[in-house]
Formats: C-alpha cells, sequence, structure tokens
C-alpha cells in the first residue's frame, strides 16, 4: 500500500477520513476480538461443544513483559563540566514528566495494544492549564498518517479522530499549522505552536514496504483454532465416556425401557445390550499428542517456548537456558530495534516543549534509550562486567549503571556519594 498523499485542499477533512484505510480499520477489528477471545465463527450446531483457551492472548502477553524490562532514557551531550550539567537538569525534567504521566503503565498498555493491533502511537502536548507536559497514546484506529514517499517513517501529516462525549472532533496537524474540526465543521485553524508534528507513530513489527506494522495476532490463529476444536472434541469424548451410552441390538421397539440406575430390561431372545466403550484402542491418547503437536506449532509461531511460561523440566540454566529462549529474545530484540526511535522521538519532543514553554536548555543533548537484557542473566557477573569496563575507561559509570536497570543513574550516583560523606 503505498504512502497516503496530502488531503487535497478542495475536500473536507471528515469526508476525506471516511474514505481511507478500510483494510487497515477492519484488520484492527479483526486481530483485537481474536486477542479478546472470540475465536469461532457461526453459531454452535445443535449439541456441539466450544472451549476457548486464549493461548494468543498469553503469547502476546508474555512477549510485551519481555520487551520493556530495563527500558530508560538517558540525556547525553558534550563533556564539559556545563554539558553534563545541562544533562543531568533535562534527565531531572523527564524523570518529573515520567512520573506525572505514569509512563511506566501507559507504556505497558500501549505496547500491548501495539502487539495486538500491529501500530501504536503517542502524543506529546503542552498542557497551558496545567502548565506541563502531557504525554497520551491515542487510539490508532483514529489515526491517520500522510508520510514521505521516500522514508515511510517520516510524517508530512496527521489527523486524528475522536470522540468526547457525543461530539466528533478532528485534529489535523502538519509541520506548519493546526486545524481543528468540530462534526464538519472547521473551528480552529491557526499555526502549528511546537513547529513539530505531536505524534509518534511506529509499528510493532515491520513489513517490507509497508507503512503500516504488522500485529503478533495473525500467526497465531489457525493454530489456536484449532486448539479450541481438540480440546472441545476430546471433552465431549471425555464427558460421553463419564456417561456411557448403551448400545441395543437386536430391538425394535423402545416400550418399557428405561434409561436409570437400577433399571431392569426384558430384551427378546438373541438380542444384546452393552455400553460402547470410547475410550478403547488408545483414543484419548491420540487426541493428547495431537494437542501436544499443536502446543508445539503454537510456540514456534509464537517465537515464544514454553521455558518462558515456567515449564523446565530439565531444570535448564545459564548457556542452555538462554539458547532454549533465545526465539523470545530474538523477537524482543526486532520490537526493541523500532522502539529505541519512538521513544527517543518522544523524550526529544517533552524537551522541546520544555524548552519553549519553561525555558529548559537543551540545545546540544540527545536522549538514548537504554534497555535491560532480555534473558535471564547473573546478577553478580553482569556487575563484575560493568566494573571491568568502568576500569578500563571503555564506558561510563553512568553508562554502566544504566545497562544495570538503575533508571536514574545520577540521582542514584548523588545517594552513593552523600552514604559515603555522612
Amino acid at each position: 500500500m503505498p504512502a497516503q498523499q496530502l488531503p487535497l485542499p478542495d475536500l473536507p477533512l471528515p469526508q476525506l477520513l471516511r474514505q481511507l484505510d478500510f483494510d487497515r480499520l477492519a484488520r484492527y477489528r479483526e486481530h483485537l476480538a481474536f486477542y479478546l477471545g472470540q475465536h469461532w465463527s457461526g453459531r454452535p450446531r445443535r449439541g456441539e461443544r466450544r472451549l476457548t483457551f486464549n493461548y494468543a492472548r498469553a503469547v502476546v502477553d508474555k512477549v510485551t513483559g519481555y520487551l520493556l524490562a530495563g527500558a530508560n532514557i538517558q540525556v547525553v551531550g558534550d563533556e564539559t563540566p556545563a554539558g553534563l550539567a545541562r544533562a543531568r537538569a533535562a534527565e531531572r525534567a523527564l524523570r518529573a514528566v515520567e512520573a506525572a504521566n505514569a509512563l511506566g503503565q501507559l507504556d505497558y498498555e500501549t505496547e500491548l495494544d501495539c502487539a495486538v493491533l500491529g501500530d501504536g502511537a503517542y502524543r506529546v502536548a503542552w498542557d497551558a492549564r496545567a502548565q506541563e507536559v502531557r504525554v497520551s497514546a491515542p487510539d490508532v484506529q483514529g489515526l491517520f498518517a500522510w508520510r514521505d514517499a521516500a522514508q515511510p517513517g517520516r510524517l508530512d501529516a496527521i489527523a486524528h479522530r475522536y470522540r468526547v462525549g457525543e461530539d466528533e472532533f478532528i485534529e489535523y496537524w502538519t509541520a506548519e499549522r493546526f486545524e481543528l474540526w468540530h462534526g464538519s465543521e472547521l473551528t480552529e485553524r491557526l499555526p502549528n505552536p511546537y513547529g513539530f508534528i505531536p505524534y509518534v507513530v511506529f509499528p510493532n513489527l515491520r513489513e517490507p514496504k509497508q507503512p503500516w506494522g504488522a500485529s503478533d495476532i495473525p500467526p497465531l490463529v489457525e493454530v489456536n483454532r484449532e486448539l479450541n476444536r481438540a480440546f472441545s472434541q476430546l471433552s465431549q469424548v471425555l464427558e460421553l465416556s463419564g456417561n456411557p451410552i448403551a448400545v441395543l441390538e437386536g430391538v425394535t421397539a423402545s416400550e418399557g425401557i428405561a434409561v436409570e440406575p437400577g433399571a431392569v430390561w426384558e430384551l427378546p431372545e438373541e438380542a444384546r445390550a452393552y455400553l460402547l466403550d470410547l475410550l478403547q484402542g488408545g483414543g484419548v491418547a491420540l487426541h493428547a499428542t495431537y494437542i501436544e503437536l499443536l502446543y508445539r506449532v503454537l510456540h514456534d509461531l509464537g517465537e515464544s517456548p514454553r521455558t518462558a511460561f515456567g515449564h523446565n523440566p530439565q531444570g535448564l540454566s545459564g548457556v542452555a537456558l538462554n539458547t532454549e529462549l533465545d526465539p523470545i529474545a530474538r523477537k524482543v530484540e526486532r520490537k526493541r530495534r523500532i522502539r529505541t526511535a519512538a521513544y527517543e522521538r518522544r523524550a526529544w519532543m517533552v524537551l522541546q516543549l520544555l524548552a519553549r514553554f519553561e525555558g529548559l536548555e537543551v540545545e546540544g543533548l540527545r536522549p538514548v534509550m537504554q534497555w535491560g537484557p532480555v534473558l535471564p542473566a547473573d546478577r553478580s557477573r553482569q556487575v563484575q562486567d560493568a566494573r571491568l569496563l568502568v576500569d578500563g575507561g571503555i564506558v561510563s559509570r553512568r553508562t554502566a549503571a544504566a545497562a544495570l536497570g538503575v533508571e536514574d543513574p545520577e540521582a542514584e550516583a548523588a545517594r552513593v556519594r552523600e552514604e559515603r560523606s555522612g
């Protein structure tokens, strides 16, 4: 799908949006419905049992939990005393914005939504009434993007459609102007007060030549449905075996035959009665074997080994455990490459707004995303390695602390100095 062109000036924006992205929005609805457990289609047949085990949701939640482990933003600048002081001040300002907007929780919810739908977004704006930066995560089902054809990740314009009560609003942003629509009426048009489009739109996983991202749900759909069918069939077999079916041979009429405890039947000569054994011939074992195969397919397609869910009968540890968990680590790393640019862009926007409205000095400063290890690690070995790197002049103490998962290395270092001086 090619990148969209900018809206035509003679076509009202609300009317234009109603003609865009039907396929993308339909995919969002399908993926969300499946994540919420709507796995069966059509009405059940009479007597049909439909069990739903939402493994797709479990896999998506698990991968998302791994993704954000140890995530934090640092600010770097020149190595002069003044540059370091400005970087520390900018970091403290970022931490205050993170706390005020509860970004830890917001990021997890957004990443979960992004994994399900295939795309995620953040909005960074200045709240004039509260005199602070507001970071929110708009629903991507209401976003429409116009992109640079040569660089699909770069936004030329964005429209954000949302509802407040019964009223529909649309915000339209370019780097030069801002428009606000209420229903079908343009109520505001003014220069962009920020100088940049205050949205970060990013894909869950990239598909070649596609401007929008790929969801984690589609690879799991068929195998999850087949698991539901297999479990439903096995459940019905076991129930019927616990309430066995009576088979009568050589009987032409059913008068006087009552199915109840202690009942005595009088059968014609040469007729016979017996219970139908649905478990004979290893039928249950065959079902169980098939379900185990489906489990393997599910974990392979979801890139989430059963070990990631705590299944470790061999007691693996160290290198062997990391090798077992390698598929989920690779998937998380692919996502982190995309998220690094998105979160650094968001932090840059926050700093620009603080500079514009609060006078924060940000010239020459650059946000840098830091990630913690994906897989279980030997903490003492990590500390030892970090110490060797610092002593060897390879990395700074701040970088080493960030790699060890310290969210605010500068504040932690200040506390250490305070304890030592005390």
